[in-house]
């Protein structure tokens, strides 16, 4: 029998009134929007199911909003007693595989999450910095481009490696133009700019990197029950100091997404299933791999859907 993998979705995934359905029917996801509003002492609840959509989107709401989405669905579905094998999240998304692995209390994540979107927010002047996604390109050619243009005196890096034909890069807002210029020369097709507030996943967050350092060493982080594949090393990993410095090299290091998901399919996984808003990652995930069986928990009404075809395996 094939493995299965439970995986959480990061930032641009987010959406008002996302699990406000599973929050109006299921004790135990109402009690994860409870905690995450104690917590960080106001109504992030609110701001979910009501918006703002602008409030939303700016990163220190974004962080805690999807990780206390993507948890109270997973909540709800682990009462049915179907555990994965391997637990994986893109960026942000890694804090909610933490939780379902066991590493982090959600109290715990969600006050660490909404402090890292504010460290984020802080680390380089509005304007100065972007993200694009690039298409079609070599990953090595681009990395190559990205390498001159930074010698060039603007930095520019890949920021996440999402799957083939798929890479984001990030950096200074000139490095990031340049890139899209200059596209071509990696066989990239076109570079599309990102709505994102900073360079995330650049070494221009190294000074958030060293503030969520000193945030993290207060919160105790335990040994994961399952293995979690992080985004530094595409590697698993289950013991609590070792995550908490991958945490803190994550902010400024490429997400390896296609590798994580190349690691878990030599492991047998042959099917998926992320929890959080829209389907982000199954459609990477599928752009992999055609054959695994992917399954999304966006809402309530797909639970039973869900279910019923693992339960038919």
């Amino acid at each position: 029998m094939g493995k299965t993998a439970f995986i959480f979705p990061g930032q641009g995934s987010q959406a008002v009134g996302m699990a406000k359905d599973a929050y109006e029917a299921i004790p135990a996801a109402q009690e994860v929007f409870r905690q995450a509003d104690e917590r960080l002492g106001f109504a992030l609840s609110t701001l979910i199911f009501e918006g703002p959509d602008t409030a939303l989107k700016q990163t220190s709401n974004t962080q805690p909003a999807l990780l206390t989405a993507s948890i109270a669905l997973y909540e709800v579905f682990k009462e049915k007693g179907i555990c994965p094998d391997y637990v994986a999240g893109h960026s942000l998304g890694e804090y909610s595989a933490l939780v379902a692995s066991g590493v982090l209390a959600f109290g715990d994540a969600v006050e660490i999450v909404r402090a890292r979107g504010e460290f984020m927010e802080q680390a380089i002047p509005a304007g100065q910095g972007g993200m694009a996604a690039v298409l079609g390109a070599d990953r090595e050619a681009l990395a190559a481009l990205c390498r001159d243009i930074t010698e060039s005196g603007q930095l520019v890096e890949l920021a996440n490696i999402n799957c083939p034909g798929q890479i984001v890069v990030s950096g200074t807002k000139e490095g990031v133009a340049a890139v899209a210029e200059r596209v071509k020369e990696a066989g990239g097709k076109r570079a599309i700019t990102l709505e994102v507030s900073g360079p995330f996943h650049s070494s221009l967050m190294k000074e958030a990197a060293t503030k969520l350092s000193g945030k993290l060493k207060s919160v105790a982080f335990s040994e994961a029950q399952v293995p979690v594949v992080a985004n530094v090393t595409a590697k698993p990993v289950r013991e609590g100091n070792e995550i908490r410095q991958l945490l803190v090299e994550q902010v400024y290091s490429p997400v390896l997404w296609e590798d994580s998901v190349a690691w878990l399919l030599e492991q047998g996984v042959d099917t998926f299933i992320e929890f959080g808003p829209g389907s982000v990652l199954t459609g990477l995930v599928k752009k992999i791999d055609k054959t695994v069986k992917l399954y999304n928990i966006s809402s309530l009404e797909s639970f039973a859907t869900v279910i019923e075809a693992l339960e038919a395996r």
